[in-house]
């Protein structure tokens, strides 16, 4: 989840005062540790938020609800008015932070009645603001995930749908369209997904990037192919099990 919450890292440079202030004025920062926080129930967490940059900053706190495009790019979906992002309650919702110190933020999340059991995610935006007097007109965002997890039945089940074949750069990429049907957020790590390919007596097994599936979402997991292996071949893509979560593979006929 790491790697998702590093993607959630937005910075958006507005304007100068002046010309001059850009080459003078000190630089910005702000860091959130962890990045990733998950709640069971009624849960509370504690993040640490510095600021390792010479000026000081003042910073908003902000809900939203997030989603995964196909390829596993982090979108805000609404702000504060996501179903999940409205359980969360964050302390203190703003505050000033001076040059290199820090800051501990208290997130905590309560369930509504009959929620549905697994997973749900939300995310605490920190948004910078400009300081008056400051002369510069900056503004930093850092997504930090969270997902709530409510009690009940946890359900594990992938699918697997098509397989393309997409040329890039002299390579192939080949894309797997992955389903995951379940409650629970699903962490393909690096050669939990694996694809082998036959042409004739040729073989070859490649493995997936690593990438996270929300639950009852979709999206591609790449496999990265650079052998001389050309023409139809046959293609079977395996995930392998894990508890709770059954071995799902399929065949599939492409031209590489």
């Amino acid at each position: 989840m790491t790697r998702l919450a590093a993607l959630l890292l937005a910075a958006l440079v507005l304007a100068p005062a002046s010309a001059g202030a850009s080459t003078t004025r000190p630089p910005l920062g702000l860091t959130a540790t962890p990045a990733h926080v998950a709640l069971t129930g009624f849960g509370r967490a504690t993040v640490r938020v510095t600021n390792p940059g010479a000026s000081p900053v003042v910073v908003d706190v902000g809900r939203a609800g997030f989603a995964l495009d196909l390829r596993g790019r982090p979108k805000v979906v609404s702000r504060g008015g996501a179903r999940a992002a409205s359980w969360l309650t964050v302390r203190p919702p703003r505050f000033v932070l001076a040059a290199g110190a820090s800051l501990s933020l208290t997130v905590s999340s309560r369930l509504p009645r009959r929620v549905e059991p697994g997973d749900h995610d939300a995310l605490v935006l920190l948004t910078t603001r400009p300081r008056r007097g400051s002369g510069v007109l900056v503004r930093m965002r850092i997504g930090i995930v969270v997902v709530v997890r409510a009690p009940g039945r946890i359900v594990r089940r992938l699918s697997l749908g098509p397989l393309r074949v997409r040329r890039e750069r002299g390579s192939r990429i080949l894309e797997l369209d992955v389903r995951n049907r379940g409650n629970v957020t699903e962490s393909l790590e690096r050669g939990d997904v694996g694809l082998t390919l036959r042409r004739g007596s040729a073989e070859i097994r490649v493995r997936a990037e690593p990438r996270d599936l929300r639950p009852r979402t979709g999206g591609i997991v790449q496999f990265r192919y650079r052998s001389a292996l050309q023409g139809w071949a046959t293609a079977t893509a395996r995930i392998t099990g894990k508890p709770g979560r059954a071995v799902v593979f399929r065949t599939y006929r492409v031209k590489l």
